[in-house]
């Protein structure tokens, strides 16, 4: 369908001196004056809450700590707003935006400034040797309704990035980072992958519009591969049928769930990692899971 005439002279103005998105003019105020005047009313479909908060975004920079002509991959680049920082900083940066009017946004604030690079496309469409090569790093306010899936696609496959600085729901952050008696299949994930901290919180005010939740910066740098591709498969089909009964203990919860593997094959290898039947799934470390493996292995195809 055809916009109307008013639609599109707001999406085509270029922007000026009161549309600054930089740190020390950054709030709620001047990002919505911004969508207004571009028409660019926020998309709830795309988790689209753009950073709003001056302060924040120098200390996203800060963790980041990048260095002159690195790599960085950013998903989600919205408006721009952490784009021309990690620019500022030095970094050249491969924007990946799906939303075509933020697109069309980027590409006219950006226009010919040396180190930027767009995609208009959805990142998980994207092959990622076509959108980074090692080394490479991934800092963005990543869409919160498909943070999972970008994070199992880029420590799932190579190239991996170097480190990894995202902004994410609170929640998510805090359960990626958590420590055993708290795991989740997630977290075992990326714990396997690398190390990872809560680097800070972000109150929900310093996004406009406002989410109903809180965020975090997730910081973390990638360790080398322990495994070959065929006992990482066995790993995380073990961890998999483990977290299918979390609050179980996991002797019974993996003679149930592991197809062809029997209760005293189960018994002998827990006994083998000295690790107490009577435990749950979500109270093993990564460590520990990689042990159990070792100790079941071979794990019969499901």
């Amino acid at each position: 369908m055809a916009r109307s005439g008013t639609e599109a002279d707001q999406a085509a103005q270029p922007p000026d001196a009161t549309d600054r998105l930089d740190a020390a003019h950054l709030s709620p105020e001047s990002v919505e004056r911004y969508l207004r005047r571009q028409g660019l009313a926020a998309r709830r479909s795309l988790s689209q809450n753009h950073l709003a908060d001056g302060r924040v975004l120098e200390r996203i920079i800060e963790v980041a700590a990048i260095e002159r002509g690195e790599h960085v991959v950013e998903v989600g680049p919205g408006l721009g707003i952490l784009t021309a920082e990690l620019l500022a900083a030095g970094a050249r940066v491969t924007a990946v935006e799906l939303d075509e009017r933020l697109a069309r946004d980027l590409q006219a604030r950006f226009a010919g400034q040396a180190g930027f690079e767009l995609r208009t496309a959805d990142f998980l469409d994207l092959d990622l040797g076509d959108v980074a090569a090692a080394p490479w790093a991934l800092v963005a306010n990543v869409p919160y309704h498909i943070s999972s899936p970008i994070l199992h696609r880029v420590l799932g496959a190579e190239p991996r990035p170097t480190r990894l600085v995202l902004m994410l729901q609170r929640q998510v952050a805090e359960r990626i980072a958590a420590a055993p008696g708290a795991m989740s299949y997630l977290s075992v994930f990326v714990q396997y992958h690398a190390h990872v901290e809560v680097a800070f919180v972000v109150p929900a005010s310093a996004f406009e519009p406002a989410p109903e939740v809180d965020s975090a910066v997730l910081a973390g740098r990638t360790r080398p591969r322990r495994l070959a591709a065929a006992e990482e498969d066995e790993l995380w089909r073990l961890v998999q049928a483990g977290f299918r009964e979390r609050r179980k203990m996991i002797h019974n919860v993996l003679a149930r769930q592991l197809r062809g593997i029997d209760a005293a094959r189960v018994q002998a290898a827990l006994a083998t990692c000295a690790i107490a039947p009577e435990r749950r799934p979500q109270t093993l470390s990564v460590e520990e899971w990689l042990a159990l493996r070792a100790a079941l292995s071979p794990l019969p195809l499901p």
